[in-house]
């Protein structure tokens, strides 16, 4: 029995003992005043503090930028925008890890640009002059609407660039560019690792520019579309490019999207060379030119996997890289679907071709080298392929070829291989 009682008493002093050390160590609950944000960060910003006023009258400029600042010196943090019109007749320049950010997570459309709202005037007439607003390294802008209220619908005037990145690491998130002349540039000077998301808009002229980028750069989920103004359709078509990269190794595009360019997807070279990309799951439609290929990357090219195309593929005569189309669709281009030159190899698998307008063949190819595997010709009676005097190496194997194989071989010299194919 006295055992009994002592193993209960030892055991109840020990629990009290436990709890009690346990309250010195964790102490009563912490105040607001004794909770500090890391050293060297103090947080979030708010531009209204730093007199923004949002009606879409004051100009607002100086008062992002003096919150912008505040956070560079503190040692970065969030600049939050309200809801609001912020009227900024100059430009923002965004500071290392600095993010400008607003409310928008979901972009509107027709009539629908509520939330965080910011409208560029400065620089109408001309492309020169600093981007409206202007990223340093690991600096983002999140959650914005940016609109160009001057913007003409008719006849549209160009603008600097709305959004323009250096250095390395910069992000843009969650943005609808409304109506820019030209949209985001990662390609002024050496850059690398950037990240563009969630990103809508109808930029007029270019969309997305890469260049120097030396490091790899993820371009996702981003939709050009005209629709703020549908009479612009008609220029967009005749004289804009959506996507542009000339010198980025290691591009990863995903689940991008444009209608109604005259380029699609264009590959060229530059100062610094050309560049390398994989694009996935995305498209172009009603782009008259889907994807130009002007020079890639020798060892490296360019990669389609799973896209859509309303439009056709041309690769020009000064490119030497690799083209790999697979698991894509072309239908409604005019002319060839795939017109092919240059010294790079082609290489076309498990692709189907449709609606294949006019005399011209599917496929014209003059490029070095060839290779066409698991494809669906779906129009009886056309031209599937058609070689080249400049064709050296050419397989033409495992496709279906509806209404029967016509295939032209105007190679000289050229070794090619045709087989194995079905009706």
């Amino acid at each position: 029995m006295w055992r009994t009682r002592l193993g209960v008493s030892a055991k109840a002093l020990l629990v009290a003992a436990l709890a009690a050390a346990a309250a010195s160590v964790v102490g009563p609950p912490a105040s607001s005043e004794d909770i500090t944000p890391p050293i060297g960060q103090k947080g979030v910003y708010y531009v209204a503090d730093f007199g923004a006023k949002g009606d879409g009258v004051t100009d607002d400029t100086a008062a992002f930028q003096k919150a912008l600042d505040a956070a560079a010196k503190d040692g970065g943090g969030i600049v939050f925008v309200p809801t609001g019109e912020f009227l900024i007749k100059g430009h923002l320049n965004v500071p290392m890890h600095v993010t400008l950010e607003g409310m928008l997570r979901s972009p509107g459309t027709l009539g629908s640009f509520k939330g965080s709202k910011l409208l560029a005037v400065e620089g109408r007439g001309s492309e020169k002059g600093e981007p409206f607003i202007f990223l340093n390294s690991a600096a983002t802008v999140k959650g914005l609407i940016i609109y160009y209220p001057e913007q003409d619908r008719k006849k549209p005037v160009p603008y600097p660039w709305c959004i323009a990145g250096a250095e390395y690491d910069c992000s843009v998130i969650d943005v609808m560019m409304v109506n820019p002349w030209n949209g985001i540039n990662f390609g002024m000077r050496g850059n690398g690792r950037h990240m563009i998301r969630n990103v809508y808009g109808q930029p007029l002229n270019i969309g997305i520019f890469v260049d120097h980028c030396f490091d790899v750069g993820r371009i996702q989920n981003v939709h050009f579309w005209p629709f703020w103004e549908g009479e612009l359709m008609k220029y967009t078509q005749e004289n804009s490019t959506a996507f542009k990269f000339v010198r980025t190794d290691w591009q990863y595009v995903d689940n991008c999207f444009c209608i109604c360019y005259k380029v699609g997807f264009q590959f060229s070279n530059g100062a610094s060379g050309p560049g390398n990309a994989v694009i996935s799951n995305s498209g172009a439609d009603g782009c008259p030119t889907a994807v130009l290929v002007e020079k890639v990357q020798p060892h490296a090219g360019v990669s389609f996997v799973n896209c859509q195309f309303m439009g056709v593929a041309v690769v020009t005569e000064t490119n030497t890289g690799p083209v790999k189309l697979a698991n894509c669709g072309f239908w409604g281009g005019k002319g060839p679907y795939l017109d092919l030159k240059g010294l790079g190899t082609v290489t076309v698998t498990g692709c189907h071709f449709n609606k294949h307008p006019g005399d011209d063949p599917v496929i014209r190819a003059d490029c070095r080298r060839l290779n066409v595997s698991g494809c669906d010709f779906m129009d009886d009676g056309k031209t599937q392929v058609e070689l080249g005097p400049h064709v050296y190496g050419a397989t033409i194997v495992g496709n279906n070829l509806r209404g029967g194989a016509k295939v032209v071989n105007n190679t000289k010299e050229g070794k090619v291989e045709i087989g194995l194919n079905s009706e």
